[in-house]
């Protein structure tokens, strides 16, 4: 979160951020007011203190004085003092608990250089890769979710059935080409750097709200059980939005020595949000689902060096899909698609080639997100209390934090099944997964199974 002195003294900071996220700046100004009215009654209090201290002391010395009717008043307006200040203390709590709940709800400040933009159609394209040599494919490339289904690897109806819409399974050789995916990722990470943890996958509301998931997207979420209560009792539980949750939260609360920076983690874990689509989205198939696959990168850097680390985040990410041969763009997220926390993120975008949907490349085409890779700079460190000292004897100062996914595995799903497709409707799989997969240079499908298997016989 922002600090109640950064907001204070900085509000036109805040406001022209709020403004090129567009949102408007009623929240920012409520919570001046409130901050405002909190600082009168500390001052208030404080005179009331003052005040009552300085009565009490004269209670003894008119009792020793044989004064005993001053000595009464005096005790009588103490305890006048005391009620007033009793109700002003319990007044500033209840302002200064609805101060903290405000400043949990306002977004970080976009960094200087952040474009303005509306939506992810104003964002700022850095680079492509990969458009100079791209393969040879079918005149008509299947969409994912019609190969898939065709060679049997890919089973969207008994999903539905067995949980819910939303939710697939992989079968055969895409489960299969996951967990190669899967260990091929890591085993590039772990080359860059990266120390593994595999977290748990219930992280508490705390958690939760250290990374600012809540109170904001509460209902992005799943939660583990009653969402209907209003507050979020001690053993609310959550499932793991992302890897960045648990992973940040580790280290909630605690103190490090810049000799232990940075620190880079990586981490698998399912992950599961309710990815409900918007309008014009297309939310078949693989490309939005509830439930999915992901190979995690956190950061936790010294705040000199977190623009740089960025940077060379990206390039880690961009790393798989460069082995891979997968064409790929990288961009610059404008102020109205940047995210709550982030003050800037960087989207990695894969190319899905079978599905024209106008904002793809000249070829046709559309992007697919498969990592943003962020920058929160103390936003998240201030909300987790994470700290470190520059010097053993300097105080200890907020770090900066920052993630990307290293990928999401859905969406790269999708662009093999599409750009690696055969005329023959059979799917080649990219030469440094085929070690992942016992040598296996092919995706050939299998045959369906009860009266699945009929019904396709018979449209044969």
């Amino acid at each position: 979160m922002l600090s109640r002195q950064f907001v204070r003294e900085n509000p036109e900071v805040v406001r022209e951020g709020l403004k090129l996220r567009g949102e408007d700046d009623t929240q920012l100004t409520e919570l001046l007011e409130i901050d405002e009215q909190w600082r009168e009654l500390k001052s208030r209090g404080d005179d009331l203190r003052h005040e009552r201290n300085k009565v009490s002391s004269t209670i003894g010395e008119l009792k020793q004085e044989g004064k005993d009717e001053e000595a009464q008043e005096a005790i009588e307006r103490s305890q006048e003092l005391k009620e007033e200040l009793q109700d002003i203390e319990d007044e500033a709590a209840e302002l200064k608990e609805e101060l903290d709940q405000r400043l949990l709800e306002l977004p970080n400040v976009p960094q200087d250089d952040i474009p303005e933009g509306e939506d992810e159609s104003d964002n700022e394209e850095v680079r492509r890769h990969g458009f100079d040599d791209v393969r040879e494919m079918p005149d008509d490339v299947a969409p994912h979710y019609d190969i898939g289904e065709e060679l049997d690897i890919l089973d969207f109806d008994r999903g539905a059935k067995v949980t819910g819409g939303g939710f697939y399974f992989l079968k055969g050789e895409a489960a299969r080409l996951e967990h190669a995916l899967i260990q091929f990722m890591r085993d590039i990470h772990r080359e860059q750097g990266y120390s593994e943890v595999f977290p748990p996958i219930p992280v508490s509301s705390e958690s939760m709200t250290g990374t600012s998931q809540l109170p904001k997207f509460s209902e992005d979420a799943y939660r583990i059980g009653n969402r209907n209560e209003e507050t979020y009792d001690d053993d609310d539980l959550w499932l793991c939005p992302t890897a960045e949750v648990p992973v940040t939260n580790m280290y909630r609360d605690e103190i490090m020595l810049s000799d232990d920076l940075p620190i880079k983690h990586q981490a698998y874990t399912p992950n599961f949000r309710r990815e409900a689509g918007e309008h014009g989205t297309e939310t078949r198939g693989l490309a939005r689902v509830h439930q999915f696959n992901k190979v995690e990168l956190v950061n936790f850097v010294e705040p000199e060096d977190s623009d740089e680390r960025l940077d060379e985040l990206v390039v880690e990410a961009e790393e798989v899909l460069k082995r891979l041969g997968l064409p790929y763009r990288v961009v610059l997220l404008c102020g109205g698609d940047l995210t709550f926390a982030s003050a800037r993120t960087y989207d990695i975008e894969v190319w899905a080639p079978a599905d024209d949907m106008d904002h793809g490349p000249d070829r046709g085409g559309r992007w697919l997100e498969v990592s943003s890779a962020s920058n929160f700079e103390e936003f998240q460190a201030r909300r987790i209390g994470l700290r470190y000292r520059p010097e053993r004897h300097e105080s200890a100062e907020y770090l900066h934090t920052l993630n990307a996914s290293g990928l999401a595995l859905p969406r790269v799903m999708v662009a093999l099944l599409e750009y690696y497709q055969n005329e023959d409707g059979t799917v080649d799989i990219p030469e440094p997964l085929q070690q992942y997969m016992g040598g296996q240079e092919v995706i050939k499908g299998q045959e369906p199974v009860g009266e699945a298997a009929v019904g396709a016989g018979e449209k044969e």
